[in-house]
């Protein structure tokens, strides 16, 4: 028993008795609990080696039936229903109940209800748990019972869940019943409820709140600040951000490292990097340390910036200094996302291994990262593989995963897989956002799959989302690749009514779209209307200008978008100077072409394999074959993979210069690094061929355009024709296009033009008359000098007895086929019919 000795207060106390009176000490006698700590808190782990799995959880007791007064301890002793739960089994009650289920007819069988002591706790731990509905319950049945008491610290926890589930309106309401219970609010709830406006982006809610905390006469602390700054912050208002800062530490409350966060925090929202890098400097040489959140957000800014060396120094400082700053899942994401942006996949696969290998579980915000990455290169199948990984792991994909995967098929040109994940992403209870839809309607326009790219805006508008300026652009730009010039106006109207303004983006997209189809006038008009509404064009609106001016001839105007681009200050890109160069190259203007290359290199762009193909077609135009093989060797020093377009024009500098032998030694190197033969390269192998009059060489440039024929230009192939027949090799050209004819290659009248010219030169009139009637069958009517050149060689080379057979059987074609012929239907498989089941000899002569 414990005995305590009561004295009366000071001001009751008088004068001291006589020592002969005597006195007598009143004692206070109480049991002693049994339970003398009943919240302290006890860890408990349970283990299962069957499963192999553990779990460690931490137990609180409180106040048990035990510890009651004796009023409600007789009160529950009789009754069977009444539970002598710890508060930790009562919790674990609560939330195993749905949240409208009868929570209270649980509390009701709680002995520990009668402790007042218990109810913080109680709710305490309810509210870590997150479960707001489970909570709200549990605080209404406690302001029910007879002994709860209003206290501030119940309040507090209770408007902090709000403000974790963005409950704004029902934490401000909690901050007036309390005032109403008599609770007068103290710091912890002033900084709970700016916390609660902070996270909704209501700053200056949270501004007006401090105002009323001054006004109550209770002084802010740091927690109050960084609430407030964090605010200010999360909106993007760094500004405002800055000034708190600068007034919390004039009232004499110093920033820790919390508050240097969130000021780099906010200079990362509001998209200020470089002064989010240049803080973060200062920050280094106060007595400040940085921790793993400090360093994590550095990391985002320089990948912003596009510092990645020095991205990569602080994530590899983290991992040495590991006692210091250990890099955490986000760190890695981080690094990730850099390696993504600069598609370097491989990397950002190994930087997730080594994540993995470090002991660091995976997220879904991880793998999202990595199949971002790969979908931005339409590497599909890894990217599926990567998808089925996180679900096999037990992840459920997000929006963002389903739209990372359809991005990779649409990318990949399978938009009919595109559309499978989307109709998959339905049936999975996940809803397609406007992200997703434009996505798909990329998928789809990008393929030329335009009807249904359009389709899809409509059925978006019906679910509620409505398009917005990159559904616009993606639809623009399929518009482009279809040469639907229709349906670019239609689409601009259709943005017009839906009051969607165009960007520079979206204006790049449209004019680029209008010229792809040949619509000049309309991409000028275009591009007018983009300058009166202030919408500022950047170097991909002046480089679609200058190509496409370059494309129709209009080298002059080119130039003009040129001295405009420069006097808005617009940098040139590597694109703009290649079409420069090519302006300049096709006036003539050398000199020009040349400056604007060398420009190009003092500026610190390295020129791309387009820039130098520029230059190739340059000297080549200008016949300086010598200057284009130093750019071509330039090239290759500078580590530029030469593609077949860039050695086509190489090879026609070196036909141009008198140097074919090198034209097809460029041809062996080709084959060598596996650069595919395209039309031009084939062209000028046969224009050096006939050259050195090789017959040997053309006859293996012919097995190597077997495979290719159909696909060949009609240009070359009468090239080559030409190649055989000027030398007089007429049975070999005759083979020749009889092979041609075989294989499906586009033959028109040229061709036979090609082939009539050398035969007459030859004096092959029974064969010329006999292609006369190839064409004929073809659908291809003799023009009226074909006829006058065999009826002029009849009169002149053929011999009177001959010249009547020529005229005999030209008269016979004209009167059966009339003259000049009708243009019949075009029917190749009749025309080939005839000309390989023919059994003329080929070197039949007159």
């Amino acid at each position: 028993m414990a005995t305590l000795y009561h004295q009366p207060p000071l001001f009751h106390r008088r004068k001291k008795p006589h020592p002969s009176v005597k006195t007598t000490a009143l004692k206070i006698h109480c049991s002693k609990l049994k339970n003398p700590d009943p919240f302290k808190e006890n860890k408990e782990a349970q283990v299962d080696y069957d499963a192999g799995t553990h779990k460690l959880y931490t137990s609180i007791s409180g106040v048990r039936k035990s510890d009651l007064p004796k009023r409600h301890r007789l009160r529950v002793e009789g009754d069977r229903f009444q539970k002598d739960w710890t508060v930790s089994e009562v919790v674990e009650r609560i939330i195993q109940l749905d949240h409208w289920e009868d929570i209270e007819g649980v509390l009701n069988c709680w002995a520990g209800r009668f402790a007042r002591k218990n109810y913080p706790v109680l709710i305490r731990e309810i509210t870590n748990m997150g479960s707001i509905e489970h909570s709200i319950k549990v605080f209404n049945w406690m302001k029910n019972q007879q002994n709860y008491c209003a206290r501030n610290d119940i309040y507090n926890m209770m408007i902090r869940l709000h403000a974790r589930h963005s409950r704004i309106d029902q934490a401000r309401g909690l901050f007036f019943e309390m005032q109403k219970w008599r609770c007068k609010p103290d710091v912890e709830t002033y900084n709970s409820l700016i916390n609660a406006h902070g996270r909704a982006g209501q700053w200056r809610w949270g501004m007006n709140i401090m105002d009323d905390m001054l006004r109550a006469a209770i002084p802010p602390s740091r927690t109050t600040y960084n609430n407030l700054i964090n605010a200010c912050g999360s909106s993007g208002n760094w500004r405002e951000a800055l000034k708190l800062s600068k007034k919390m530490t004039d009232n004499g409350v110093g920033p820790d490292l919390v508050t240097h966060n969130i000021i780099l925090s906010a200079y990362k929202t509001g998209s200020q990097y470089s002064k989010a890098v240049a803080y973060f400097e200062l920050m280094k040489k106060t007595n400040v340390r940085p921790d793993t959140t400090t360093l994590n957000i550095v990391i985002v800014c320089l990948v912003k910036l596009g510092n990645y060396d020095e991205a990569i120094k602080v994530f590899n400082a983290m991992r040495e200094k590991r006692s210091e700053c250990c890099p955490d899942i986000v760190t890695y994401t981080s690094i990730m996302h850099m390696y993504s942006v600069c598609g370097q996949v491989d990397s950002c696969h190994s930087v997730f291994n080594t994540m993995v290998a470090e002991g660091q579980k995976p997220n879904i915000v991880s793998y999202n990262a990595l199949l971002g990455a790969y979908a931005s290169l339409g590497l599909s199948e890894p990217a599926s593989s990567i998808f089925n990984e996180m679900k096999q792991n037990g992840l459920h994909p997000d929006v963002v995963s389903y739209t990372s995967l359809l991005n990779s098929y649409g990318r990949s040109e399978q938009p009919w897989k595109a559309r499978k994940v989307f109709d998959m992403m339905r049936k999975n209870n996940c809803k397609p956002n406007l992200v997703t839809y434009n996505a798909l309607i990329d998928a789809y326009g990008s393929n030329g799959f335009l009807a249904e790219a359009v389709d899809l805006l409509r059925e978006m508008e019906q679910f509620g989302l409505q398009p917005n300026v990159v559904s616009i652009s993606s639809l623009l730009s399929a518009c482009g690749r279809c040469c639907q010039h229709v349906k670019i106006d239609s689409i601009l109207k259709a943005a017009k009514l839906r009051g969607i303004e165009l960007n520079t983006i979206a204006y790049n997209s449209a004019m680029g779209s209008y010229m792809n189809v040949g619509e000049y006038e309309k991409a000028l008009s275009l591009y007018r209307c983009m300058r009166e509404k202030r919408v500022k064009p950047d170097s991909v609106t002046y480089n679609i200008l200058i190509s496409g001016c370059c494309k129709m001839s209009k080298y002059g105007e080119a130039l003009e978008f040129l001295v405009e681009m420069k006097d808005l200050k617009i940098p040139l890109s590597k694109e703009v100077y290649s079409s420069v160069i090519c302006a300049y190259s096709r006036q003539g203007q050398l000199d020009e072409a040349e400056s604007m290359f060398n420009m190009m290199k003092n500026d610190g762009l390295q020129p791309d394999v387009i820039a130098y193909t520029a230059m190739l077609h340059a000297y080549s135009a200008a016949e300086h074959w010598e200057k284009a093989f130093a750019v071509f060797q330039e090239m290759e020093l500078n580590n530029v993979q030469p593609d077949s377009v860039a050695c086509a024009a190489l090879m026609r500098a070196f036909n141009r210069g008198s140097q074919p032998g090198k034209a097809l030694l460029l041809a062996e190197l080709m084959k060598e690094n596996n650069i595919p033969f395209i039309d031009a390269v084939f062209f000028e192998m046969v224009s050096a061929c006939s050259i050195l009059r090789d017959w040997k060489t053309l006859t293996e440039v012919i097995k190597l355009m077997e495979t290719s024929l159909p696909r060949i230009s009609v240009g070359t192939l009468n090239h080559l024709l030409h190649s055989f027949g000027k030398v007089g090799k007429i049975d070999t050209m005759m083979k020749l296009f009889l092979k041609i004819v075989a294989s499906g290659a586009e033959v028109d009248s040229t061709t036979y033009a090609v082939l009539l010219k050398n035969l007459v030169a030859a004096g092959y009139w029974r064969k010329y008359i006999e292609v006369m009637q190839w064409m004929v069958d073809a659908g291809i009517p003799p023009s009226a000098q074909i006829y006058k050149d065999i009826l002029f060689f009849a009169q002149t080379s053929s011999g009177a007895e001959n010249a009547a057979a020529i005229r005999e059987r030209v008269e016979s074609l004209k009167s059966k086929y009339g003259y000049p012929t009708a243009k019949r239907e075009n029917n190749p498989s009749l025309s080939t019919k005839a000309l390989i089941t023919s059994t003329n000899a080929c070197g039949a002569n007159s």
